[in-house]
């Protein structure tokens, strides 16, 4: 395609949130509109209980916006391949996993049989947002465009799906530990390639810090407070900006994790949608932007959406899984100027969108090359644009949040890590401090791998990974 027939897209900025599903999010967004695959309210899963009765728990929210109700789930359910896998195909009668067809029945039976600190409760699995809960991400997708079709790139993990974004594969990998030298081939290093710049701001620890290939490019890591907000203003944005949010409790302050990973309170959330919006929708590169709000992977949370078959990436993959069908499908808002208002996003062929869609997207846009087989199949979002910036959008968005009090903030430090946070403290321990070659720094670590702690307390675990991540940026 020209670049004629191309929107005039200059930024590409995206933000992906954690462990949320479709339906989980925005499946209330337009009720029973026809032409908007929601929910429908009957959709229900079967708890096949220990004693071996039954008890259907239906899809179902509260009418209320209050602190607990922006909590659920909690406890935290299950993200892991196997837990997923449950989750997708349901039980057989002999209470074994369904191997075959897919049915969307397994998320209570899964969530009830975890291992979990205390007892759940088996309707936590099945519940839903609304727009009174999330306002923010729900006016944008009416102000701009919401996809119903797009997936999480595989039935895994937080960690392999956001390797999919950056990487248009996993590596292998279905979960997120132990951590191991990622060496795929990325996109930001397609893009520096081609002389487009790019950056990924986070808040403490990004999980993209995890690829050796980006060991070389400290420079292009941004404190997401200190730098996101000025840039935007200053109009000097990169071609590709990624934006990662807050896994921790902050060590100082008063900001709980805005990760929206389940139990953390989605409306924290919910506030740095809007700080990345308004940013962008008061700085003077907004006729040329395109932002993408999406999810690594739904968490255990429930969707009632099939996941489709899904082009292999090639390489080695673990256990045997070829990767070749899609996790389960993840919320997906388009905005810019060129996006109608109200769009349902579809991709034009029966092939979803995926994370790789941004791949796709980029490589349409700045004539990256393909990373992988599955990124090459990817449908773009372009196809779903118009060609001139004719919709500006609310001038700004504001979220139902009353912020962290310290003791939130406190009990949260004191807590114990979750899997995703223990992971992210024992990546860090792989890092190499600034000036270091990260060449002769891989072979040390393959020689004499580093001893990596376990942390009793989620601020121990967030402590290690500040060090880490502070050493890698030479004290920044």
């Amino acid at each position: 395609m020209d670049k004629n027939d191309l929107p005039n897209i200059d930024n590409v900025v995206v933000l992906m949130l954690e462990n949320r599903s479709f339906d989980c999010m925005l499946g209330e967004l337009y009720g029973q509109e026809t032409g908007f695959d929601g929910l429908k309210g009957t959709e229900y899963n079967t708890w096949h209980k220990p004693d071996g009765s039954r008890e259907d728990i239906t899809v179902w929210s509260d009418s209320t916006l209050s602190p607990a109700s922006i909590y659920v789930p909690t406890p935290d359910p299950g993200e892991s391949f196997d837990d997923i896998h449950m989750q997708i195909h349901g039980l057989r009668p002999d209470g074994t996993v369904n191997p075959d067809s897919p049915t969307m029945k397994g998320f209570v039976d899964n969530y009830m049989r975890l291992d979990l600190p205390k007892q759940p409760d088996p309707q936590a699995a099945m519940h839903y947002f609304t727009p009174i809960h999330v306002p923010v991400i729900s006016q944008l997708a009416r102000a701009f465009g919401v996809s119903d079709r797009w997936f999480a790139s595989a039935p895994c993990q937080t960690w392999p799906n956001r390797f999919f974004v950056h990487t248009g594969t996993a590596g292998g990998y279905v979960n997120n530990t132990p951590a191991h030298i990622y060496t795929m081939e990325t996109v930001f290093n397609r893009l520096a390639d081609k002389g487009k710049d790019w950056r990924i701001y986070f808040h403490d620890f990004p999980q993209s810090a995890t690829l050796m290939r980006l060991w070389e490019s400290p420079e292009r890591f941004r404190r997401f407070d200190d730098d996101f907000a000025t840039d935007v203003k200053k109009g000097r944005l990169p071609a590709y900006t990624f934006i990662e949010p807050r896994y921790f409790a902050d060590l100082v302050g008063n900001h709980a994790p805005n990760d929206q990973h389940p139990p953390h309170n989605v409306a924290y959330g919910e506030a740095l949608i809007a700080s990345v919006y308004n940013a962008l929708r008061a700085g003077p590169k907004w006729k040329q932007t395109l932002f993408i709000i999406t999810y690594d992977e739904h968490g255990g949370c429930f969707d009632h959406v099939v996941p489709p078959a899904a082009t292999p990436p090639g390489g080695t993959a673990t256990g045997g899984f070829r990767f070749d069908y899609y996790g389960v499908r993840v919320p997906a808002v388009i905005v810019s100027p060129y996006i109608k208002k109200g769009s349902f996003i579809r991709p034009p062929s029966l092939t979803p969108f995926d994370h790789t869609s941004i791949i796709a997207t980029l490589r349409k846009l700045f004539g990256i090359e393909a990373l992988t087989l599955r990124d090459m199949a990817a449908p773009d979002i372009l196809s779903c644009m118009t060609m001139t910036p004719d919709n500006d959008g609310p001038p700004s968005v504001t979220p139902a949040s009353w912020g962290a009090t310290e003791e939130e903030v406190t009990q949260l430090r004191q807590e114990a890590p979750n899997e995703l946070q223990s992971s992210l403290a024992a990546a860090a321990c792989l890092l190499p401090p600034a000036d270091t070659d990260s060449t002769e720094h891989v072979a040390r670590l393959k020689s004499s791998p580093p001893s990596c702690p376990q942390h009793a307390t989620a601020r121990d675990a967030a402590s290690a990974a500040n060090e880490k991540m502070r050493a890698f940026l030479g004290g920044r």
